[in-house]
């Protein structure tokens, strides 16, 4: 069995971009929670996170707070799901 080198392989590009909503979302249901259920937890209404999800809406920081408190994440997996984990952690 061949053994290979981290510089034999190249990084792969991203092929979508999340927005915000899709990145609560995301979390949400990977929690396997409701919207009903990441209300009561974040102390948002319910309409909000519909359209919080649905980028209607600007989730602003009090929510993005709320939110991550919630789900357990840093607030910047919310308002920046573009940028690739490592940038997160770096700027966190």
């Amino acid at each position: 069995m061949k053994l290979h080198s981290s510089r034999d392989f190249i990084a792969a590009e991203r092929h979508t971009r999340l927005t915000t909503g899709e990145a609560l979302r995301m979390l949400r249901e990977l929690k396997g929670w409701t919207q009903k259920e990441l209300s009561k937890r974040s102390g948002i209404q319910v309409s909000n996170i519909s359209l919080l999800e649905n980028n209607k809406i600007e989730i602003g920081k009090k929510r993005v707070l709320g939110l991550a408190k919630a789900l357990g994440v840093h607030p910047a997996i919310i308002m920046f799901p573009e940028y690739e984990e490592e940038d997160i952690r770096i700027a966190s």
